[in-house]
C-alpha cells in the first residue's frame, strides 16, 4: 500500500510504539487521527506532528468504553472525512502469578489488548468499505505466538487479536479491505519500565525504530504479518509447534528469575 495521501486512525498514538509509528506514517504523507485516553498526550503528539509538517487530529477516548468507542468513529468522520486504515496499537500489560493479579486487571487485559480493538474494527468496517484498498492493522505480542510463563491472560488476549486478525483477514479477502498482525519482541517504550527482564531471562529489548520500520514496510509491501526477534524468534515459534515440552522446561528453569523480574510488571 502507498502511504502517501491515506487517512489513518490509531489507537494508543499518545505514547510508545503507536506514537513513535503516527510519527513515521506522517512523514510519509498520511494524514493521520491519534487516538489515546490522556488529552493532553493526544493533543502533545498531533500538535509535534502538524509542527513538522505533517497533518494530524487527535481525539481523547477510553476505546474499551460503547462511549469512547462512538467518540472515536465520529472524529473520523469529522476529521478525516473517511478512513482507509485502522492500526490497533492500543495495549497494556499486567505480569505475575495468575492468582495474585485482580479480576479487574485480568478484565483490563482482555478489554484493550482484544475486545476494544475488535468492536472498534466492526465499527469502521463500512467507511474502511467506502476506501476500496483499505487496511487494518492489529499489534498483537511475540507471547500470542509463545506463551510465557506470569503472563498468561496477556498471552491469551494477544494470541485472540491475531486470530481475530487471520479469521478477519479471510473473510474479508476479495472485498478491497486487508489485514495485517504484527508480533513485536520486548520493545524499548514505557510500557516495559516496570518489568526487570533482561536478555538473560530472554526478553531483548528492541528498539522502538527499529519495529515501527518493520511495520511500514510491511504496510509498504503488503505483508500479512510482522515477526520481530529475527531468526532466534522464528526458532523458537517452530519449536513450540513441534516440541512444546522443550520450551516448558526452558521456562522451568527459569522461572524463579522470570517471576522476580515480572511480577511488578503493569502498564494498564
Amino acid at each position: 500500500m502507498d502511504i502517501n495521501g491515506k487517512r489513518i486512525a490509531i489507537t494508543g498514538s499518545s505514547s510508545g510504539i503507536g506514537q513513535a509509528l503516527a510519527k513515521a506514517l506522517a512523514k510519509q504523507g498520511a494524514e493521520m487521527l491519534i487516538i489515546g485516553r490522556r488529552e493532553a498526550a493526544a493533543s502533545l503528539t498531533a500538535s509535534g506532528i502538524n509542527q513538522t509538517g505533517g497533518r494530524a487530529h487527535f481525539v481523547a477516548a477510553d476505546i474499551t468504553t460503547a462511549a469512547g468507542c462512538a467518540s472515536v468513529v465520529a472524529a473520523i468522520q469529522l476529521r478525516l472525512g473517511g478512513l482507509d486504515m485502522l492500526i490497533n496499537s492500543a495495549g497494556g500489560v499486567r505480569g505475575g502469578r495468575i492468582e495474585d493479579i485482580s479480576e479487574s486487571e485480568l478484565t483490563q487485559m482482555i478489554e484493550v489488548n482484544t475486545l476494544a480493538p475488535i468492536l472498534l474494527t466492526r465499527a469502521v468496517l463500512p467507511m474502511l468499505r467506502q476506501a476500496g484498498a483499505a487496511l487494518v492493522v492489529n499489534v498483537a505480542s511475540a507471547m500470542g505466538l509463545v506463551g510465557a510463563p506470569f503472563y498468561a491472560t496477556y498471552a491469551a488476549s494477544k494470541a485472540g487479536i491475531a486470530m481475530f486478525g487471520e479469521a478477519l483477514r479471510r473473510e474479508l479477502k476479495g472485498e478491497g479491505i486487508g489485514v495485517m498482525t504484527v508480533y513485536p519482541v520486548a520493545t524499548d517504550t514505557p510500557m516495559m519500565q516496570s518489568s526487570n527482564a533482561g536478555p538473560e531471562l530472554g526478553f531483548h529489548k528492541e528498539t522502538v525504530e527499529s519495529v515501527v520500520d518493520a511495520i511500514v514496510d510491511g504496510i509498504e509491501q503488503d505483508r500479512l504479518q510482522v515477526v520481530r526477534g529475527g531468526d532466534a524468534r522464528l526458532q523458537m515459534i517452530e519449536l513450540n509447534r513441534t516440541n512444546p515440552l522443550a520450551i516448558d522446561e526452558r521456562f522451568q528453569q527459569l522461572k524463579p528469575t522470570l517471576w522476580e523480574a515480572v511480577q511488578n510488571h503493569k502498564a494498564l
